[in-house]
């Protein structure tokens, strides 16, 4: 059901796109929102398993570059594609540990000096976006509503926990290498606010913690900044 809705919403954008039109005459006037971006988020733990809660604060932080593609003649309608490093924390109750058998989880709750739990992830990602703005060639102070979907692939991942003031982690494999989701970004000027509402799981289906698989679909909340 997932990978049908991010189906159907590039299927929509590509149609956007195919209907723009462009023109060659003097009223023509098109132009160009490349854009660097920094955001930062609270990342929200969805679908996760009732006895696993989060701790502390699970934060994200993301930058880049968009290209922007005019798709209609004034240029308040566009097209942006871009790519970027992200970096997200997950904090929680969750420990993992690897063994010869593999990762296996448990639950915090009980282990007496437990300071902190997280799971740290670095990604690649890929905005597409659908842009509505209300700027000119003239004016660079504008409302914006981007729309989209984003891609990820995990560079790496890995589990700490710090217990009695000793650190141990390790590169976590279970880990889903290829992530996705919508996206929406809404505000003014350089100020805007940023939604990631992920449509994949954050772990492998063999993850699992009595019996019951993590999943953890992120939901990122949070701030994002245009700079032209």
């Amino acid at each position: 059901m997932r990978k049908w809705l991010l189906f159907v919403f590039l299927g929509a954008i590509l149609q956007a796109v195919g209907q723009g039109e462009v023109t060659s005459d003097s009223n023509d006037n098109r132009y160009y929102e490349d854009q660097f971006y920094f955001g930062l988020t609270y990342n929200f733990l969805r679908n996760k398993p009732d006895v696993v809660t989060q701790r502390n604060l699970s934060y994200g932080m993301q930058l880049g570059i968009i290209k922007d593609i005019p798709l209609n003649a004034t240029g308040t309608m566009a097209l942006g594609i871009g790519i970027g490093l992200g970096l997200n924390t997950y904090y929680s109750n969750l420990i993992a540990t690897e063994t010869a058998d593999g990762i296996s989880y448990s639950l915090g709750d009980n282990i007496l000096g437990l300071k902190r739990s997280k799971l740290e992830t670095h990604l690649v990602e890929f905005p597409l976006e659908f842009r509505w703005r209300n700027s000119t060639l003239e004016e660079y102070r504008f409302w914006r509503l981007y729309a989209g979907v984003k891609a990820a692939y995990v560079l790496g991942a890995r589990s700490t926990s710090v217990i009695e003031g000793k650190k141990s982690g390790f590169y976590n494999t279970a880990v889903e290498r290829f992530q996705y989701g919508l996206t929406l970004n809404m505000g003014y000027n350089t100020f805007n606010l940023h939604m990631y509402y992920a449509l994949s799981d954050l772990f492998r289906d063999n993850a699992v913690i009595e019996s019951q698989a993590l999943g953890f679909s992120p939901l990122q909340i949070g701030v994002i900044f245009y700079i032209l």
